[in-house]
Parts: C-alpha cells; structure tokens; sequence
C-alpha cells in the first residue's frame, strides 16, 4: 500500500487500533511493540527535522484532506481513522489528528566522552522530559538513564521532551556500574554542601547527575563524583524542583563553554 492509499479504520475492534491504544497510553507499551507513538505537530515536525521517518503516519478522518504533504508523504504507510475512534487511542485531554509511529531506536552503549546528563531514579515523567528538553538546548548530547528513571521513550516523557528525544543519543535502565565506561567527570548537587555554582570553574565536557525528587542524588554516585556543587537560594528555600535546578546547572555549563 502506497502512501497515498490510506488504510482507514472505522472499527473499534481492529488489531491495529488496539495497538495504537496501547501504544499511546501504556508506559511500556513500546517496549514489547518496539515502537513509539509521536501525537502531533509538534513532535511529527521534530522527528522529521531529524532525520527520521515513521513506520505509520495516523491521521483523524477530518484532518487526512487537509494533511500538509510533509506529513502525507513522511511514512512508509498512512492510516485514517474516524476522529472518534482516534479520540479513543490518544492519551492527550485534546487529541491531536496527527500521529507518527516510530521504530524503537536499538539499545546504545554509552559513549566515553559525550557531555552527558545522568538521571538517578528521576521518576516523574515531566521532569525527565524538561531535563531532556534542557540537555538538547544546552550542548548535551547523551542522556545516560538509571534503572528506576521514568522510561525514556513513554508517552508522557516523550510528550514533555517536546521533540528533545530526536537530537539526543538515549542509554537507559543502566546501573551505577555501567557509568565506569564514562571518561567525563561527573558533577553532583546538593541544597546544602559543595562549592557554589556561580563560583566554580567547570568542567568541559561534563557529566552532571540529577538525582531522586525526594531523596536527590545516591551516596554511591556522590561518592564518585569529581565536583560536588550547590545552587545559590538567597530566597531560602528548602530545595529545588530537579528539572528546575538541571536546567540550572546545565545553563551554567554551557556559558562557562562561552
């Protein structure tokens, strides 16, 4: 079938569209598929700037006619569904009509001497999108995931990293073990010991770890850390929001590059 030949779905019952709902809406989902779904404009645009191209391009019925060619012509295969049924299959409060699927990127090892960011059981999914998000502005090029982070490639984290995934090299489910292949420093923080950042000569390239939301970075990577630093609060407050002190710090890694 010809990307110009739509396959349409009307059924709630077709197999396909059973596994767009997974795919959509359960955080593993895509694992067992080897596939991820990409909902929107947005996140279409960004894949395809990238350098990729879908496996399945999903288009609502109403928004199939008027689909620019740039996403009509992007996958290997389109299919239409009627707007209520891809209501259903969106995890999104406002479905978006356009949906990319996406091949599963094999798994990567680490490279040595990437800048990278390092996420030590960063649970909550937005918070491991704005990282990625702020890893991409940066210069950070490797995201490196401990097990016990939020999946990478979910839905919800694909969502928040508003198409940061695309341009970043992704190593997840590592142990604290695996990041002896990193040949980069590693930089930790704390509310209340190390250097103050502001102050500090930075290293470049760099591996900065973000830790738990509660419990912050663990003692065995804070152990092995080559600078430990922490954020100036003149306001007093208790701790930061970590994607707020990541974006922080790799903020600041990037002017000292300057």
């Amino acid at each position: 079938m010809s990307a110009s030949e739509p396959q349409r779905i009307s059924s709630r019952d077709n197999a396909l569209l059973k596994d767009l709902r997974r795919l959509a809406q359960d955080s593993g989902a895509h694992l067992k598929q080897h596939r991820v779904w990409a909902e929107g404009e947005h996140l279409c645009s960004a894949a395809l700037a990238r350098g990729w191209r879908p496996a399945l391009a999903v288009f609502s019925a109403s928004y199939w006619p008027l689909a620019p060619s740039g996403f009509a012509q992007a996958a290997i295969k389109n299919v239409v569904i009627d707007d209520a049924l891809l209501a259903s299959v969106s995890g999104l409060p406002s479905p978006a009509p356009l949906a990319f699927v996406l091949d599963l990127p094999a798994a990567l090892a680490l490279q040595p001497d990437a800048p990278t960011v390092v996420l030590d059981r960063v649970q909550d999914a937005g918070n491991v999108g704005s990282i990625l998000r702020s890893a991409a502005a940066f210069g950070f090029t490797q995201v490196a995931a401990l097990s016990g982070t939020a999946l990478l490639w979910s839905p919800k984290v694909l969502r928040a990293g508003m198409g940061a995934h695309f341009g970043l090299r992704l190593v997840e489910r590592l142990t604290a073990n695996d990041l002896s292949a990193l040949r980069v420093p590693l930089l930790v923080t704390s509310s209340h010991e190390g250097e103050l950042l502001h102050r500090a000569r930075l290293p470049w390239p760099c591996a900065w770890v973000m830790g738990h939301e509660g419990q912050g970075v663990a003692s065995e990577l804070a152990g092995r850390a080559a600078m430990a630093l922490r954020i100036a609060q003149p306001g007093g407050e208790e701790s930061l929001n970590v994607a707020a002190a990541g974006a922080i710090c790799l903020c600041a890694s990037a002017v000292a590059r300057v």
